[in-house]
């Protein structure tokens, strides 16, 4: 019988500790559940990948509580996948044209926030011109049309009497998938000639480009496939050009001066806006002044205006703030064009809305 009791007390005594173990392990995991960060995640356009990287990277030094996640697949995947709904915002170079509007749940509504902004090259590789290549309006459209065909054109020798420009085959460089930095690119190339739109290859985030095109993945397949071929001449987001230390064509603009990309060349165009909407739909596809860089765009993120969970709006309200504020001194320091003071308010204005 003493057997029998002290067995069982032993028994109760292993229940007791496995009870505890249980409920021990229960509430680590639960307090662990409780102090995992907050994922928000979003998807776009590859030209201000690098900068969200830095702005998540420092953001998150001061907010552990959050964790944000960016994936740079291109403007058009960007739009696709915030209209379906599988991330929490979207990014695209390219507002969200009328028709996709349309597509947004109206239970869910959807803001455009201007973040940044930019200057798309042209970056090339032609042997002996390590730099000052000089390309008017109608000589860069008209390599992009396929209808200049070697570097020593006379078109192209007339505007760089300086530079030996050798008899080598042009090999244009574009993006593969739908981007943005494609529609801003078609879009300027649309301004300066109404054919490239009405008869030519047309404006889009993907367009069909005459001649025998290479075709490369995201700014930065663009930029590396200009690096590695002679004779090459790409379009691209310039801080991808910058990294890789491609020389950029100094281009006409509209006022007739060769202008290279620059801070100031680039504040200078979006200075040239007369008015921003209030959608903040604001496209410069051939800016106005002696000093203004011509091709030009700013880059939006792609917001719901009401979330289902507070804790994600909060978030990304918290962030975007951030973003639009001391995130600008960021963005100028990497390549990018900070926002005008009057986007800037008016975007603060905009992102007051979401809840």
């Amino acid at each position: 019988m003493t057997g029998k009791i002290r067995l069982a007390g032993h028994l109760a005594a292993a229940l007791a500790v496995a009870t505890l173990t249980l409920s021990g392990a229960l509430s680590a995991r639960s307090a662990s559940a409780e102090d995992a960060p907050l994922v928000v995640r979003g998807a776009g356009a590859t030209f201000p990948q690098p900068l969200y990287a830095r702005w998540i990277q420092d953001y998150a030094q001061q907010h552990p509580e959050v964790r944000f996640e960016y994936e740079g697949v291109g403007s058009g995947a960007g739009v696709r996948r915030f209209l379906e709904g599988s991330v929490d915002f979207g990014a695209s170079d390219a507002a969200m044209n009328d028709a996709e509007l349309a597509k947004v749940d109206p239970d869910k509504g959807v803001i455009m926030l201007p973040m940044t902004a930019g200057m798309v090259v042209l970056a090339y590789n032609v042997p002996g011109i390590a730099g000052g290549l000089r390309l008017p309006r109608s000589v860069y459209l008209d390599i992009f049309a396929g209808k200049l065909r070697y570097w020593d054109h006379p078109r192209i020798r007339d505007a760089n009497p300086d530079l030996e420009l050798p008899h080598k085959a042009i090999v244009t460089v574009v993006r593969r998938e739908s981007s943005g930095t494609t529609f801003a690119f078609t879009n300027h190339l649309g301004a300066i000639d109404p054919s490239w739109a009405d008869s030519g290859p047309g404006v889009g985030k993907v367009v069909d480009w005459p001649g025998n095109a290479m075709t490369a993945r995201g700014n930065e397949g663009v930029a590396h496939l200009v690096k590695i071929t002679d004779g090459a001449i790409g379009f691209m987001a310039y801080e991808f050009a910058h990294r890789l230390e491609l020389p950029m064509a100094a281009l006409q603009n509209e006022s007739g001066a060769f202008v290279p990309p620059g801070a100031k060349t680039g504040q200078a165009a979006l200075a040239s806006a007369e008015e921003i909407p209030e959608d903040l739909r604001v496209y410069l596809p051939d800016p106005a002044g002696q000093d203004a860089y011509p091709i030009v765009s700013y880059s939006w993120l792609l917001l719901y205006e009401r979330y289902a969970e507070p804790k994600v709006a909060a978030a990304l309200k918290g962030a975007i703030g951030w973003g639009l504020g001391q995130g600008q001194a960021t963005a100028e320091e990497m390549g990018y064009i900070p926002l005008p003071e009057t986007m800037t308010a008016k975007a603060r204005e905009t992102l007051a809305r979401i809840h």
